[in-house]
């Protein structure tokens, strides 16, 4: 679905709730409350500013007794089968954002993976994946990354253990490609990256994959991962906090200007390991 289609798709999506929602007799408010989120949120998604996640989209149903029908244009909507269903809403939020913030523990971030780079953690999450299956999933990758090269793109700012630098996914010379493309998107002013090298200690490896979110009408979000799952932050409280540990990392890091030959020269260590075998 082309990004103006699905833009209309959801204001239909938010007109419905609003009609909805008034022949009930519910107040902004008293919705919100019935759901669990604020009269604010609902006020939000009815704007087409803010999409629901699946499970607020189910309760809808419930209190307004729509026989599913906000669970079922949800789906139409925002679930893809090229993503992780935890994974889907995170992917139409990237598409709005106007400031992307991320830290990244172990692996390259998906927004700056090469193919070979995507392709090799694709197989090694899926190692009796068909050729078919990897290629969609690192096709679905590189159309994330998109979002980087359009006029309006969100800053982008990326904090990376220094682990990021020494795992050679995919070999060594997909990694050299892959830390050259990095260098690349940060001479071209696409992106901002700091090193949280390995001096910082212990305490750097407590945190997990982070991503935050900032948005032209809507309240910031948090996205943390796991190997298996993914949480979408959405409380204040908890986005506040998040902002918090992220501060502190970028803090810890080297500065952007210092990190960059610390990638230039792991390029090179991976560059001459590959020529050598």
């Amino acid at each position: 679905m082309a990004k103006g289609a699905r833009q209309a798709a959801w204001e239909f999506f938010g007109a419905e709730l609003k009609r909805r929602r008034e022949n009930a007799g519910f107040t902004q408010v008293e919705l919100g409350t019935r759901v669990f989120v604020s009269g604010g949120y609902i006020g939000q998604f009815e704007q087409a500013i803010r999409k629901p996640q699946l499970d607020v989209a189910q309760r809808i149903d419930d209190v307004l007794q729509t026989e599913g029908f906000f669970e079922r244009t949800w789906r139409k909507l925002i679930d893809d089968t090229r993503y992780a269903d935890y994974f889907a809403e995170v992917v139409e939020l990237e598409r709005t954002a106007t400031k992307i913030c991320e830290f990244a523990p172990t692996l390259v971030p998906g927004l700056l993976q090469t193919a070979a780079y995507a392709r090799a953690v694709t197989v090694a999450n899926n190692p009796f994946a068909t050729d078919e299956y990897v290629e969609e999933t690192v096709a679905a990758r590189l159309e994330r990354a998109r979002i980087l090269a359009d006029a309006t793109r969100p800053e982008y700012w990326v904090v990376l253990h220094e682990n990021v630098l020494r795992i050679p996914v995919g070999g060594a010379a997909a990694m050299a490609d892959q830390l050259d493309h990095i260098v690349g998107m940060v001479r071209q002013r696409k992106a901002l990256v700091q090193v949280l090298p390995y001096a910082q200690g212990a305490h750097t490896a407590m945190i997990g994959m982070l991503k935050l979110m900032e948005f032209e009408d809507a309240p910031p979000t948090g996205y943390t991962e796991t190997s298996f799952s993914g949480t979408l932050l959405d409380d204040p409280a908890v986005v506040k906090r998040a902002q918090r540990a992220y501060d502190l990392l970028r803090a810890a890091a080297l500065s952007p200007t210092a990190s960059l030959p610390l990638i230039e020269a792991a390029a090179e260590d991976f560059r001459r390991c590959a020529s050598t075998t």
